[in-house]
């Protein structure tokens, strides 16, 4: 069993508090880089939240204006 399987089953039922502590965690990384990363930090915390069922699920990329 892996090390991700492991932390899935210690979550289970508790998806929206590992969503909260995924953000929190990366408002703490771009508070002590002064958000120089914040766009690498977004994507690291939207696959988190992928990977262990956070509250935010895969979201389709933004499009831009139609004219």
């Amino acid at each position: 069993m892996s090390v991700m399987d492991k932390l899935k089953q210690m979550l289970k039922g508790h998806e929206d508090k590992a969503g909260q502590g995924i953000d929190k965690a990366g408002d703490y990384v771009d508070g002590k880089t002064q958000g120089k990363y914040s766009s690498q930090v977004d994507t690291a915390q939207d696959r988190m939240k992928q990977q262990l069922g956070g509250t935010d699920r895969e979201q389709p990329p933004e499009q831009p204006p139609q004219r």
